[in-house]
C-alpha cells in the first residue's frame, strides 16, 4: 500500500527515486520550483530538456535527475488558473495522473510532488491540494510508488495539504 505524507522543505534535497517538477510548457526552466530544480540539477538538465520539444498542459515527461539526489525528474505542466471553468481541475488532475503513470512505467518507489500550479499560475491552494490528494489516493496500491511525498514550500501550504489529506481529498 502507498504511504502518502506531507513534508515542508526543499524538494531538490530529496534523495527519492523521482521528484516532480512544476514546469512550464517549454521545459527550459523558469521561476519557483522549476527554476530551483534546474539550478540544482545543473546544465545537463537544460540540454536534455531541449531535446524533448516541450510539454502540453496536463502531460508529463521524464528526464534523469543529473546533479540532484533524485534519480529522475518528472516534468509536468500545470494549468494557469482563470476561473475554474476552463478545464483547470481536469488539467491539474491529469498532471498528477500522468506523473504517476511515468513513475509506474519507471519502477519509481518513492515520489515527491510540489504544489503544482499554486505559485505564479495562481491555482487556489486549497482546491489544488484536494485534487493532489484525491488523485494520489486513487493511485495508491498496485504499481504505485510506495511513498508519495507532497512537498509544501511554506507552513500555510503544509497545513492545507495536511487538511486535504485528513479529508481524503474531498
Amino acid at each position: 500500500m502507498t504511504h502518502i505524507e506531507v513534508w515542508l522543505g526543499d524538494i531538490t534535497t530529496l534523495g527519492y527515486d523521482a521528484i516532480v517538477n512544476a514546469a512550464n510548457s517549454s521545459l527550459l526552466g523558469g521561476g519557483g520550483v522549476d527554476g530551483a530544480i534546474h539550478r540544482a540539477a545543473g546544465p545537463r538538465l537544460l540540454d536534455c530538456c531541449r531535446t524533448l520539444g516541450g510539454c502540453p498542459t496536463g502531460e508529463a515527461r521524464i528526464t534523469p535527475g543529473f546533479d540532484l539526489p533524485a534519480r529522475w525528474i518528472i516534468h509536468t505542466v500545470g494549468p494557469v488558473w482563470h476561473d475554474g471553468a476552463q478545464g483547470e481541475p481536469e488539467q491539474l488532475a491529469a498532471c498528477y495522473r500522468n506523473s504517476l503513470t511515468l513513475a509506474r512505467a519507471n519502477a519509481v518507489r518513492s515520489l515527491a510532488f510540489p504544489a503544482i500550479s499554486c505559485g505564479v499560475y495562481g491555482y487556489p491552494p486549497a482546491l489544488a491540494c484536494a485534487i493532489a490528494v484525491r488523485v494520489c489516493r486513487e493511485w495508491a496500491g498496485a504499481g504505485a510508488p510506495e511513498v508519495i511525498r507532497l512537498v509544501a514550500f511554506d507552513q500555510q501550504m503544509a497545513a492545507l495539504l495536511e487538511e486535504a489529506l485528513a479529508r481524503g481529498g474531498r
